[in-house]
């Protein structure tokens, strides 16, 4: 799962960027509106953490922008302002839910998965394709029935090519999902990844030209 968190107080997005990368969430920060809008425009991500009371543009006009322009991401507003009216602005512009502050991280936790979980109204906590299957609640992943220990790495790009079985994925999406949005990567650690879930028996093939993709049956 990638996330975007928007606020600008260091401190705070520095505790929420651990906390989720703990949880095996790829994660970038912008630490002002406009910077927000620019990685929201351009990024894909699951879900955007976005503060109200930002510098540059505020984040009721960021979550406006981006609805204008068809971003559909689910929005978590995050905001030491509690008042209904700011929750029903909130919400009225595009917000998806809104968490005050100060909050319990278990909580944003259960809030970013519920949303994450809206679009499709039946989502299983595992997922599988072939041999492969993932449990995304405690990570667990078991490959031709042995339980498989993953780095945090090789598990996002795993449960990225899961949630898009049997579809070819070029190496820009797949860095755009997978890895954070300044990482400098070498041309061939898409390539590296990839051979090490082969190695530990993930049915992935190379499709010339193009990309990447993950079995959806054993064959």
């Amino acid at each position: 799962m990638k996330v975007l968190i928007v606020e600008d107080e260091h401190r705070i997005a520095s505790a929420i960027k651990k906390g989720l990368e703990q949880e095996k969430m790829v994660t970038d920060v912008a630490y002002d509106g406009v910077e927000g809008l620019d990685l929201a425009m351009e990024g894909s991500y699951d879900v955007i953490l976005m503060d109200l009371m930002l510098p540059g543009m505020d984040g009721m006009k960021v979550v406006e922008n981006l609805r204008n322009s068809q971003i559909n991401t689910p929005i978590l507003m995050l905001t030491a302002r509690g008042q209904i009216e700011d929750k029903v602005n909130g919400l009225g512009v595009g917000a998806d839910d809104y968490l005050t502050k100060p909050f319990a991280f278990e909580e944003l936790l259960a809030r970013i998965r519920a949303l994450t979980r809206r679009p499709k109204v039946i989502e299983s906590t595992n997922m599988r394709a072939g041999d492969v299957i993932m449990n995304k609640d405690n990570f667990e992943v078991i490959i031709n029935g042995t339980r498989t220990p993953l780095s945090a790495k090789e598990y996002g790009l795993l449960e990225y090519m899961m949630k898009n079985k049997g579809k070819t994925l070029t190496k820009d999406q797949i860095r755009e999902h997978v890895w954070n949005y300044d990482s400098n990567i070498l041309p061939n650690t898409i390539e590296v990844y990839i051979k090490k879930l082969r190695a530990k028996k993930v049915s992935i093939d190379t499709v010339r030209g193009f990309g990447y993709r993950l079995r959806d049956v054993n064959v």
